[in-house]
């Protein structure tokens, strides 16, 4: 019995593979430092389930990393998935007298860092290329209840990025020389340091980061399920792991302009948004953690990619729902297209809840539903055109024709 027909997704994640998220999550690789993940978690773990043949294919802009089954193969029909290593950072703006480490918040919205403890990575000056890392720092902003004026005690007015800066608790004469004498430099990188836990309900976990450590771990996760299944006879799989999404989406176009793939799948959280407090009004498609993975519909989805995705998810019993995008999927979906590069493109996800915070959580089998829905896809594209395995040309053919829309009457 295959992994897809036990349906791993209904049933808690085994602690091995928990333990693997976790790892692959907890990598400190903040925008543009990625190869802690990249080649510190993910290389290794792919070299332990890679079939004979399989590459890991690094580049010289970044630390992201493409994991190819078939290396040099352009001729065969590529498949790209895309997960982003880089984490939302924070940076050192610059110390004061009394030992201040002010910051940019980058991404994270301020009153959500309000406390939490962070990590600090400091080059070091007279090794350039070397790194130390400062632990035991919080993010603070007011000092106190006690020294806020009244509108801010009242939740009149929220916390500006400019009030944050990390407490070291440093003491004594010379705060500025103490701070300084660490090496601590303006524009070195700060994350949040919470690894992730399995939560109080059934299947859930949180902590930070999940995105998008989620999406390299379902790409891995792919990856591996390929493997197990003896790989695939017809189909280049790409399993790319990109920087500097969290800056621009720009790390991703670079892997699609140099690997030139038929197919973009992004893999990337998406919002819980049956649980999203106050935004009823706006109505939202009730996206919900536990209901499986998401699929996006809109902006610039093959329609007959997703095709593909949905019926072999069906047949598999994987559950799926679909997310509107609009104009932007707002993932490395768009890789191939701001690459210029002729691809069916799509985003894969899951929902999760309080995104860009140091306490986001998830629902396990949402993660796994995601990995297995693309894998049963991927072996269902391996079959098309009659065991000739599929060719760009089933892709150009495959554009759904409105105008042979069937009419819809009303029953009498």
């Amino acid at each position: 019995m295959t992994e897809t027909m036990t349906k791993p997704w209904t049933e808690p994640m085994p602690d091995e593979q928990f333990d693997i998220m976790r790892r692959i999550l907890a990598a400190p690789s903040p925008i543009g430092l990625e190869a802690a993940m990249t080649f510190g978690v993910l290389e290794p773990y792919f070299e332990e389930f890679k079939l004979p043949g399989w590459a890991a294919l690094r580049f010289a802009g970044s630390a992201g990393v493409v994991f190819d089954t078939h290396p040099g193969e352009t001729e065969r029909f590529t498949v790209m998935l895309i997960g982003h290593a880089d984490k939302i950072r924070m940076q050192v703006r610059s110390i004061s007298e009394d030992g201040k480490i002010w910051i940019d918040s980058d991404s994270f919205m301020p009153a959500t860092l309000m406390g939490h403890e962070v990590r600090i990575f400091s080059e070091s000056v007279e090794n350039p290329g070397s790194y130390r890392v400062i632990d035991g720092g919080t993010i603070e902003a007011i000092g106190a209840i006690h020294f806020a004026d009244l509108p801010l005690r009242q939740g009149e007015k929220g916390i500006k990025p400019n009030m944050l800066y990390v407490e070291l608790q440093l003491h004594g004469e010379k705060r500025r020389d103490q701070v300084e004498k660490l090496g601590i430099r303006a524009g070195d990188s700060i994350i949040l340091n919470r690894q992730i836990k399995r939560g109080f309900a059934h299947n859930t976990f949180y902590g930070a980061y999940l995105d998008n450590g989620l999406g390299c771990f379902v790409t891995m996760e792919v990856c591996r399920l390929v493997a197990a299944a003896g790989g695939l006879k017809n189909i280049r799989l790409l399993g790319g792991i990109a920087s500097y999404e969290e800056i621009g989406r720009l790390g991703s176009r670079v892997l699609a302009g140099e690997m030139r793939p038929d197919a973009v799948i992004a893999i990337d959280v998406n919002h819980d948004y049956e649980a999203a407090p106050g935004v009823g009004d706006r109505r939202f498609n009730p996206l919900a953690m536990g209901k499986g993975f998401t699929l996006a519909v809109g902006s610039i989805v093959s329609e007959a990619l997703n095709t593909v995705i949905e019926s072999a998810s069906r047949e598999a019993g994987v559950p799926f729902q679909r997310s509107v995008v609009g104009t932007d999927t707002g993932t490395d979906a768009m890789a191939a297209v701001f690459a210029a590069v002729d691809a069916a493109a799509t985003s894969v996800g899951f929902p999760i809840r309080n995104m860009h915070t140091i306490s986001e959580s998830g629902h396990t089998g949402d993660v796994l539903a995601s990995a297995h829905g693309i894998f049963a896809a991927l072996q269902k594209m391996d079959g098309m055109n009659e065991g000739e395995g599929i060719t760009r040309e089933n892709f150009k053919q495959l554009h759904p024709r409105l105008d042979l829309a069937t009419p819809l009457r009303k029953e009498a």
